[in-house]
């Protein structure tokens, strides 16, 4: 007699959206979200799920082995490719660093005070990088800015106005490197053209390796 597979119905969340001109699917730690238009039918969410089914349960994959990732880690956080250890201090308000040790606030407090402390080294570390980069390439950018985009590592607008998300200091240095110099390339080549992929080949030969990490390790890349 022939085995019956039993599949356990994906369990999704529909959220209705102004600005979406058509269904979205995300999934990430919190779960599975159905982005509908406002005009959707609402059995569109569920017709999406079925379609997207492999995908999604790729994804809630993905999602399960990162936050395992994240819960091996115990109590540190990644920092270019070393784990900080965290020793919570009463009373303290902000994150100060000693070797490896991140001294945070208590409680409540301390996962703000770590991503503000993220901000602030974040830029420490990228401008310097930044300008080397952009002296040996001859290229000069018009202002940086630190952010925490949700889908976005980082961006380089027309006017050279350069932005960063803080996350990857969360990376390995060299995936840092790489980010700095594909956004430097985007000064000369704006587009994703072979020109642009030779320029940045030229400037970081290891580019593809590097790329490939963030893609499979980004869902890890949080506090």
């Amino acid at each position: 007699m022939p085995e019956i597979e039993f599949r356990q119905e994906i369990d999704y969340r529909v959220r209705r959206s102004d600005r979406a001109r058509r269904i979205r699917v995300n999934v990430d730690a919190d779960g599975v979200e159905v982005v509908l238009p406002r005009r959707a039918a609402a059995r569109e969410a569920a017709s999406a799920v079925r379609e997207l089914e492999p995908w999604i349960r790729r994804r809630l994959s993905e999602v399960s082995h990162a936050q395992q990732a994240i819960a091996a880690r115990g109590d540190a956080v990644p920092y270019l490719g070393e784990l900080l250890h965290i020793r919570a201090e009463p009373g303290r308000a902000r994150v100060h660093r000693r070797g490896d040790v991140l001294w945070t606030p208590a409680g409540a407090e301390r996962k703000p005070a770590l991503e503000r402390w993220y901000r602030r080294s974040a830029r420490a570390e990228i401008a310097p990088r930044l300008d080397h980069a952009c002296t040996l390439a001859g290229l000069s950018y018009s202002k940086l800015t630190i952010r925490g985009q949700r889908t976005r590592w980082a961006s380089c607008s027309r006017t050279g106005a350069m932005s960063f998300n803080w996350r990857l200091l969360l990376a390995p240095e060299e995936v840092l490197e790489y980010v700095v110099w594909h956004e430097v390339c985007h000064l000369e080549v704006m587009d994703h053209s072979p020109r642009f992929w030779a320029l940045l080949a030229r400037w970081c030969p290891d580019y593809r390796e590097h790329s490939r990490w963030l893609r499979r390790h980004a869902q890890t890349l949080v506090l």
